[in-house]
């Protein structure tokens, strides 16, 4: 499994890169490698406020749907449309590619308390 070091993570498996005040947002490799095959990403808070914690949209595989969650607050600013056509993009590069939204971060102080690469490791590995 891929954990890149400059990212932070949730206990709900997403993913978040900080870029200044704007973030990206996604599902880490061991999400989606348990979910499957990626067939549809429904996501449509694009312009909405979202508080940490609650959920962004739904990603849905083969045999299962599954809430996305924010792992900071922050307002929608871009929802990838590459996805749209090719949702497999998230089994593919989910660290890159298959990147779900991208954020205004509204709380910086709220990256605290996300996970190291270290800490998710040491999360799934239990």
């Amino acid at each position: 499994m891929n954990f890149p070091n400059e990212l932070k993570y949730t206990k709900d498996h997403e993913w978040i890169r900080v870029e200044g005040s704007e973030a990206y947002i996604g599902i880490t490799d061991y999400a989606q490698n348990e979910l499957g095959e990626i067939v549809y990403v429904d996501i449509t808070t694009e312009g909405e406020t979202i508080a940490k914690e609650e959920a962004f949209g739904t990603i849905e595989a083969v045999k299962t749907v599954s809430d996305l969650f924010m792992p900071v607050g922050g307002k929608v600013l871009e929802i990838n449309a590459d996805l749209e056509d090719t949702p497999e993009l998230v089994n593919e590069d989910a660290y890159g590619k298959g990147w779900l939204i991208k954020i205004a971060v509204t709380d910086a102080t709220e990256l605290g308390g996300l996970l190291s690469a270290a800490e998710y490791g040491q999360l799934i590995a239990k």
